[in-house]
């Protein structure tokens, strides 16, 4: 009797067993079945367009949005009478007319040949930030807005300046104020010729 209520047990732990481990089972092959739904997002068609870097000069100071007037060069001024108690204004407009923001500077250029008398180290240039409020080409009282310095043309040369920022389709106008107050009595009737050179590197 007892031997036959052993056996009775043991199959039914068996199929107790045997029942679990099917439920363990089937479990597990459920839980690979749910990981294998997968979803996923994409991005599609990326563009990639390069920046441009275009400075230009606006040869009417007037008129700023005339793309007409956007030029690469510009005719440099003619300054007679220079002395030690003289000065003049010299004033320019850049446009950013590129894509991308630039970091602007400038620099003189000019060969020793053509200023026999040295004139490059006696005359100064001051440069001036303008806000030319009215957007009439002329400095109005309250337009100067901050000196970046004063060099003699040689050191604007070797040294230049920094002008800062400009932003796609800003405008910076400045004024460079000439001065000459150590010219010498040996230098009358002196000339000399220089360029101004504005450079532009794209940020």
């Amino acid at each position: 009797m007892i031997k036959k209520l052993l056996s009775k047990i043991l199959r039914n732990r068996g199929i107790i067993s045997l029942y679990g481990s099917l439920v363990i089972f089937s479990g597990l092959v459920a839980g690979v079945t749910y990981a294998a739904f997968s979803d996923k997002s994409n991005v599609l068609g990326a563009t990639f367009t390069v920046g441009s870097a275009d400075l230009k000069f606006l040869s009417n100071l007037a008129n700023e949005t005339d793309p007409t007037t956007y030029v690469d060069e510009l005719p440099g001024p003619s300054f007679q009478n220079v002395n030690p108690l003289w000065q003049e204004n010299y004033t320019i407009k850049l446009i950013n007319r590129g894509t991308s923001k630039l970091a602007v500077a400038t620099n003189s250029n000019y060969e020793t040949i053509k200023d026999p008398k040295d004139l490059r180290g006696d005359i100064l240039v001051e440069i001036i930030k303008w806000n030319d409020v009215d957007k009439d080409g002329e400095i109005d009282s309250g337009e100067e807005i901050l000196s970046l310095g004063k060099k003699s043309i040689t050191k604007w040369k070797t040294e230049g300046f920094s002008l800062g920022e400009l932003e796609a389709g800003q405008i910076m106008p400045m004024i460079l104020r000439f001065t000459a107050p150590t010219l010498t009595d040996t230098q009358q009737g002196a000339t000399g010729i220089f360029d101004f050179e504005f450079n532009s590197i794209q940020m």
